[in-house]
């Protein structure tokens, strides 16, 4: 960008790279006085600048204050999706920031899943319809999966150790606790 405007050049997609953060960018908004604003985007912070009627205002937003990292199909409001955006998403729609748009599918799922891992934010999917929902079930910060099996290694040093690791069970407790009563106590002291 030059001067707070996309560069002339081959390259005037939208992608703003989330390794090289912090970053500055102009992105549209058409209730702001020449319908831009300017968003600085932070690992913890994001402040948007933008002119309302001449008054100027900076909104100061934790990025825990936003959603998650959506993937959204824009385009014409009858006909079918044009391309696909990854967008910062906030409960109040005006405040929604554009991080990635591509009219191809290549890097899509690679870009939402990094923006979402460097804000830590949770991924969404939004629907035709407009909800917002999370393709993978999670707890928490943590995304729930099916437990995988652990492989046995088949290689020169497998078969120097022993396999008893592998074939690990549940301890089982005595019926009849040890107990030891009327013994001193040996405490090491000064």
């Amino acid at each position: 960008m030059e001067d707070g405007r996309f560069a002339a050049g081959s390259s005037r997609a939208l992608r703003l790279d989330p390794f090289s953060l912090p970053v500055r960018f102009e992105a549209a908004d058409d209730a702001a006085d020449g319908r831009r604003r300017v968003v600085d985007l932070h690992r913890e912070r994001v402040v948007v600048r933008r002119s309302l009627r001449g008054m100027r205002m900076a909104l100061n937003l934790p990025v825990a204050a936003f959603r998650g990292v959506a993937i959204r199909l824009t385009g014409a409001v009858c006909g079918p999706p044009t391309s696909i955006a990854v967008m910062l998403e906030h409960s109040d729609p005006a405040l929604s920031l554009p991080l990635f748009s591509s009219n191809t599918s290549d890097d899509i799922v690679a870009e939402w899943q990094s923006w979402g891992r460097v804000l830590g934010l949770p991924l969404l999917v939004v629907e035709p319809d407009g909800c917002m929902r999370e393709p993978f079930a999670r707890l928490g910060a943590v995304r729930i999966e099916a437990p995988t099996w652990r492989r046995r290694r088949r290689s020169a040093i497998a078969r120097r150790r022993p396999s008893l690791v592998l074939r690990r069970r549940a301890g089982v407790a005595s019926a009849t606790p040890t107990l030891h009563r009327g013994e001193r106590e040996i405490i090491a002291r000064n």
